[in-house]
């Protein structure tokens, strides 16, 4: 996976992260979900460092980044504490610009970015999610039956990490098949079994959780209520065979939460449409990021 990347380690806002960078050009950072690691992107970054300088981390708690311990306030995994490593890393690589492609909970990460660090998010991309925000004030019961995870991952530690623990590799492939099979490499699939393997990786996933059904939300709503909003161009991709096609009008939705351009459609995969359908990710990346 991703010839010609170098591996390496560097600083995020107090933690250290895991990363592979590669390529010349603008600066792109492409930011995985869960339960990934940044090997999520091996079968789309080899193409894309052909144009840019691509940056793939693994976000805090996830991956072999550095795992805070869990707390009370779940401070340490709110999404503008890792958006601030993100601001971190790249002011470090020596970017203070660039755009960002970004799945799952990686996308979330993004979308607070954009929102505490405008000047530094020039384009962005969320893949196969609408708004945390929107999520809650709007579930119901489908939306608790199809993403049942999140309640379950939210609970209080270490009650989720206990049952996970048993069998690891169990709960990774009932996660994430999600009906439709196995559609990682096999390179990718182990990196992410051992990550979780590592010590403080459940732990990490489980308070990202948490944070999102608490601290992120207080950030959320005071982020609305003083009218901040994306405001660089964005692009939202999600998948025809998941839920965002099924429960949300994802463009109505971004546009809400937006003041540049929002545009976007679906593509012919499921959740993972980076690893399922990467030629159709690399043909919308293609008209919408800036070279």
């Amino acid at each position: 996976m991703f010839e010609g990347f170098v591996e390496e380690r560097r600083a995020g806002e107090g933690v250290t992260l895991r990363l592979r960078r590669g390529g010349e050009g603008p600066p792109l950072l492409l930011l995985h979900g869960n339960p990934q690691t940044h090997a999520m992107w091996n079968r789309v970054a080899p193409e894309l460092a052909k144009r840019f300088t691509v940056i793939c981390p693994d976000l805090r708690g996830y991956g072999f980044s550095d795992k805070p311990s869990p707390s009370e306030d779940h401070a340490a995994y709110a999404k503008r504490a890792m958006a601030a490593d993100m601001l971190a890393l790249m002011r470090g690589l020596g970017f203070p610009e660039f755009q960002v492609v970004a799945h799952d909970r990686g996308a979330r990460v993004a979308h607070r970015l954009a929102l505490d660090a405008p000047q530094a998010v020039q384009r962005l991309c969320v893949m196969d999610i609408v708004p945390t925000l929107h999520h809650f004030e709007t579930a119901d019961m489908d939306f608790a039956m199809g993403y049942h995870h999140w309640f379950f991952l939210a609970q209080p530690h270490p009650k989720p990490e206990r049952m996970i623990l048993r069998d690891v590799e169990d709960w990774f492939a009932s996660h994430t098949t999600r009906g439709q099979g196995d559609v990682f490499t096999c390179e990718a699939r182990a990196d992410y079994v051992a990550a979780l393997h590592q010590p403080g990786t459940v732990m990490g996933i489980c308070e990202d959780y948490r944070a999102s059904a608490s601290i992120d939300l207080v950030h959320d709503r005071t982020s609305r209520a003083a009218g901040q909003k994306v405001e660089c161009p964005l692009l939202a991709l999600w998948g025809a065979k998941g839920k965002i096609a099924v429960w949300y009008d994802a463009l109505a939705v971004w546009r809400d939460y937006a003041n540049g351009p929002v545009s976007g459609h679906s593509v012919n995969s499921g959740h993972y449409l980076a690893e399922e359908a990467p030629e159709e990710v690399l043909t919308a990346l293609e008209g919408f990021l800036a070279r």
